[in-house]
């Protein structure tokens, strides 16, 4: 019998449908943080590592997925993780006021350790279902979701802290979460307690932040290094 031709590429079922709801969760939080709005941003990034943490659960509820049906939710999910815990975060964090030379490094270093670490997992993924079925039991160094987690915690910060300190934060968990993706230590996957919790403490935390948050957003400037102002020179004259 000949196999119907496809009006569409890709596989549509309900195995997708909440990486998809998370990607458009970090794209909204995105119009949100250029706007300024970044409580709905941060509560945004927090609602997208929520759809993180159950599609995979999702996915492996349907018994007779085909391979290639595996291998193209991997690929979903590790390329809308690039946009949701690796382009995103940074993006808020540099609107945030991480501007400097060293705020470029840090973005850039954390940003290209989330590829790398993504990049990484789909080899793995790949070899590793070749062999067996069901999910992995362990993380290689800390899951790109985590940012869905340090952000919103930092955040909160912001009620207790000084602008200058709650600055420094930013600087420091993008540098530190970055470094721990392409870390290769064995991390235990968190059962659904751990799960619960997580989301516990995320959710409380995106309530202080909500109702309590100072909300004085440092308003540093583009970088002041003269580069651009002698590209420009260059290029007109």
């Amino acid at each position: 019998m000949k196999e119907k031709k496809k009006r569409f590429i890709g596989f549509y079922d309900y195995t997708v449908v909440l990486t998809y709801i998370g990607l458009c969760c970090s794209v909204v939080g995105m119009t949100q943080a250029i706007n300024g709005r970044y409580r709905i941003a941060v509560v945004c990034l927090a609602l997208s590592g929520l759809c993180d943490m159950f599609d995979g659960k999702i996915a492996r509820s349907k018994k007779n997925r085909t391979e290639e049906e595996k291998m193209f939710g991997m690929q979903i999910d590790s390329l809308c993780d690039v946009v949701c815990f690796g382009v995103y975060p940074a993006m808020i964090c540099w609107l945030l006021g991480v501007r400097s030379i060293l705020g470029w490094i840090v973005i850039c270093f954390y940003c290209v350790c989330s590829v790398i670490r993504l990049g990484y997992f789909n080899v793995l993924e790949t070899k590793r279902q070749q062999t067996e079925d069901g999910a992995n039991k362990f993380y290689h160094g800390l899951p790109i979701t985590s940012m869905a987690i340090v952000l919103p915690l930092v955040f909160m910060l912001q009620v207790f802290l000084s602008d200058e300190v709650f600055l420094f934060a930013l600087y420091l968990s993008l540098f530190v979460v970055g470094l721990l993706f392409i870390v290769d230590f064995p991390l235990k996957k968190p059962n659904n307690t751990v799960l619960t919790v997580l989301v516990l403490v995320v959710a409380a935390a995106v309530v202080v932040m909500i109702l309590c948050s100072k909300f004085h957003i440092p308003k540093l400037g583009f970088p002041n290094t003269g580069f651009f102002d002698w590209l420009s020179r260059r290029i007109v004259g």
